[in-house]
């Protein structure tokens, strides 16, 4: 059972239809082949055994006319070879016996019952006791060969495997053309929601009135991104609001933490606290800009830039960093297709964290299928066994910060049609490795 699901999980639904039905095909003309040969074969013997019995009643008869008086006469002219003739005691009358078949002829010469049995070289043979008119009792025996009907059954078993070949290639032909043309609509459908992004809000399947099991589940899914849309509009309008209504406060917070940085009063534990005031206040507007421009964007304009790595370079060498040495190497012949400012939001999340835990972080770049990924590394103290699971749930953070600086960056990322992902815990360096994901390949002006 798990090798049949295996198996199955590895073919598409086209397959599998084609496959089922040829497995099905298959066994119905093996069993069509086999029925077809039993059938023949028993109509061969059928015919062999007719042919002897009628042979040698032909022959019991021109004994019985040819032998009036007290001994058998047998007619020279029905002597055919393989055709011999016993009195009761099991003495041969007339004829002759094949050499290869001398056995089994003298042990029909003694018998009390019509037999049929095979011998020699593809014979059939058969002993018939008689009576004639004149009450003289004797049997015949008679061959028949059978190398005509074995011929027979063989031509018709090679024409019955080619017949059931010719069946087999039909239906499984008939199962791809009929699944193509039924499931064409739904590979259709799921090319076409592929190329949607999750911000398309407006696109529909629109394959008409459910006059079919696949209209209707196209007017299913036409129903499920209605409501989809519906959420998602509802969470832009509130993250929206929500960014504007905490900007504000925020603004001045942070021109409250500037004006008190400027007061020569201070002592050095109030000018900590107030740099601490400003740069979380920094960090907490950067977050919300983010948020802002996420709930903004639409997937159409967002995928219509393209950003070239070494230009991409140049805006991450002039990121304001918490400290230690940002290495970027990222080669021009590369290209993502999200606008700039998305790639650094997704980014510089990521540098943040990495630059807190370690002296060192390197960015580099590599090709991988229609997509681009931006490797992040350190040489921190890498990601612990224990928090790989919950590395990128928002509030969630392992050295006391907000826990949003992940979260956001794979949602910001995933707003592109990219990803954030942990690929090594511990890499060379001994820190962890983090690659964002985007849409690209070879840039145009490489």
């Amino acid at each position: 059972m798990t090798r049949w699901r295996g198996w199955r999980d590895r073919l598409s639904l086209r397959a599998q239809l084609v496959t089922i039905t040829a497995v099905l095909a298959s066994a119905v003309a093996a069993g069509l082949v086999i029925v077809v040969q039993i059938s023949l074969a028993d109509a061969a013997t059928s015919t062999a055994e007719r042919m002897l019995n009628d042979h040698a009643r032909a022959l019991v008869t021109s004994i019985s006319a040819a032998s009036p008086g007290g001994a058998l006469n047998v007619p020279r002219s029905q002597l055919d070879p393989g055709v011999a003739v016993y009195d009761t005691s099991g003495s041969q009358v007339a004829g002759t016996v094949p050499p290869s078949m001398q056995e089994e002829f003298k042990e029909l010469s003694i018998t009390t019952k019509q037999r049929t049995v095979e011998g020699g070289d593809h014979f059939a043979i058969m002993a018939l006791p008689f009576t004639t008119s004149s009450k003289l009792q004797g049997i015949v025996i008679i061959t028949e060969p059978l190398t005509t009907y074995e011929r027979n059954e063989q031509a018709a078993m090679v024409v019955s495997i080619v017949a059931g070949a010719l069946l087999v290639l039909m239906a499984a032909g008939s199962a791809a053309w009929i699944s193509r043309r039924v499931l064409s609509p739904v590979e259709k459908m799921a090319r076409t929601a592929d190329e949607w992004s999750e911000h398309d809000l407006d696109r529909r399947f629109a394959l008409g009135a459910p006059t079919n099991e696949i209209r209707a589940l196209g007017s299913t899914l036409d129903g499920l991104l209605d409501k989809v849309a519906s959420v998602i509009r509802a969470e832009q309008r509130l993250t929206s609001e929500l960014a504007h209504e905490l900007r504000t406060p925020l603004t001045t917070i942070h021109g409250a933490a500037d004006l008190l940085a400027l007061r020569t009063d201070l002592d050095d534990q109030a000018r900590e606290d107030v740099a601490l005031i400003k740069n979380s206040s920094a960090s907490m507007s950067n977050t919300i800009s983010v948020l802002l421009d996420l709930a903004r964007r639409h997937g159409q304009a967002l995928h219509s830039d393209r950003t070239q790595l070494d230009d991409l370079a140049v805006e991450l060498k002039g990121l304001p960093m918490p400290g230690g040495h940002l290495n970027v190497d990222l080669p021009p012949t590369l290209s993502i297709n999200v606008p700039e400012i998305l790639a650094i939001r997704a980014l510089a999340p990521i540098l943040n964290n990495a630059l807190k835990v370690s002296d060192r972080a390197w960015v580099s770049a590599r090709a991988d299928g229609r997509h681009v990924a931006l490797l992040v590394a350190d040489n921190g103290p890498g990601v612990p066994d224990q928090w790989v699971d919950t590395l990128f749930q928002p509030g969630w953070s392992g050295n006391g910060g907000s826990g949003l600086g992940l979260p956001l960056a794979r949602r910001v990322a995933r707003s592109g049609g990219g990803d954030v992902s942990l690929v090594e815990q511990h890499n060379q360096h001994g820190g962890a490795t983090f690659a964002v994901t985007f849409p690209g390949g070879r840039a145009a002006r490489a």
